[in-house]
């Protein structure tokens, strides 16, 4: 399998092969990131190193929207493709003692990545949860220009604007909470008119601690993705402790990776301070943990990291939450 490393950005591919690791002998081409630009992309991979499509694996990291295109027409076109965590990327490229950074020296490190670390391949997501992704990302935008709105709001009283400063405010907070009532039909009615999601969110609100808003997160976020077991989906959302040990000298408590989405986590942390009162397992988890001496942070955090266990549990076997004995 042929290894090519992209540095995505908006407007430009930064395109890299290494023929020789040893000798660090490459090839490399800058392509524009349009649809014109992927097919070039293809047709200059094969055309110098002579694999057909299926013998070709490009590797290139999350950067926003902006890799999703390529990442679909590669995938269509017949190559294996991983799209890695940037952090993953950094945390590599300082392992090589790699300071410096410009587009081809990342695309450098990017196909070193994929030629030493053995990336897991790319799949695209079902287009229904796709487009709930879309919607939920949309929802939360527009939740956030009313919070704005609100603030502006404040501030504007405060300093005495006029009224006309206030009635605009107002008027555009009251047309994009408008907004928000029309997409939460819109995210229920979308999940309602696929059997599979409907299923998954009913499922995910069996479990004490998870309600609407969770569960369709956790329905994005499940099925956005492979995951083997649910401590793969508890790091992917950054709910793994580290460790902050060294000798004898430094020696602090663990805390949480923070990885991935924090308005996930966000949520997460309201559901399980739920969950720790009226979730059996997971209150238990909790007073456990705060007797044997933990931080409530850390218990909670602990809760965090369960709750997504249990959804990950109830739909991997398709069944509803029933509480463990505790």
């Amino acid at each position: 399998m042929t290894i090519i490393g992209i540095d995505v950005s908006k407007s430009k591919l930064d395109c890299l092969w290494i023929r020789d690791l040893s000798k660090l002998k490459v090839k490399s081409k800058v392509q524009p990131n349009t649809p014109k630009g992927h097919r070039a992309l293809l047709d200059w991979a094969i055309q110098l190193t002579g694999e057909p499509v299926a013998g070709l694996h490009f590797v290139m990291e999350a950067t926003g929207v902006y890799h999703e295109a390529l990442a679909y027409a590669l995938y269509d076109a017949g190559a294996q493709v991983s799209v890695v965590n940037p952090t993953r990327i950094r945390d590599f490229a300082k392992s090589l003692g790699a300071h410096s950074k410009n587009d081809r020296k990342d695309s450098v490190v990017i196909a070193r990545y994929g030629m030493t670390q053995s990336p897991i391949l790319w799949e695209p997501e079902p287009k229904e949860v796709r487009e709930l992704k879309a919607l939920l990302a949309r929802y939360e935008a527009v939740k956030q220009d009313i919070e704005r709105e609100w603030n502006r709001l404040e501030k504007a009283q405060v300093s005495q604007s006029s009224a006309q400063v206030r009635t605009s405010i107002e008027h555009v907070r009251e047309q994009l909470d408008r907004e928000r009532k029309r997409l939460e039909s819109l995210i229920d009615d979308h999940i309602d008119n696929h059997p599979g999601l409907k299923q998954d969110r009913a499922l995910l609100e069996s479990i004490p601690g998870v309600g609407p808003t969770v569960s369709q997160q956790m329905v994005a976020v499940l099925r956005s993705r492979r995951f083997e077991k649910a401590s793969q989906c508890a790091a992917f959302l950054g709910l793994i402790p580290i460790e902050r040990e060294s000798g004898t000298s430094v020696k602090k408590p663990p805390r949480l990776s923070k990885f991935g989405d924090g308005r996930i986590r966000a949520k997460l942390y309201m559901a399980a301070m739920v969950a720790t009162r009226h979730n059996t397992v997971i209150q238990a988890q909790y007073r456990r943990l705060v007797r044997r001496g933990k931080s409530r942070m850390a218990a909670i955090g602990a809760a965090m990291r369960k709750l997504v266990h249990l959804c990950y549990g109830v739909l991997k076997h398709q069944t509803p939450y029933q509480p463990q004995a505790v």
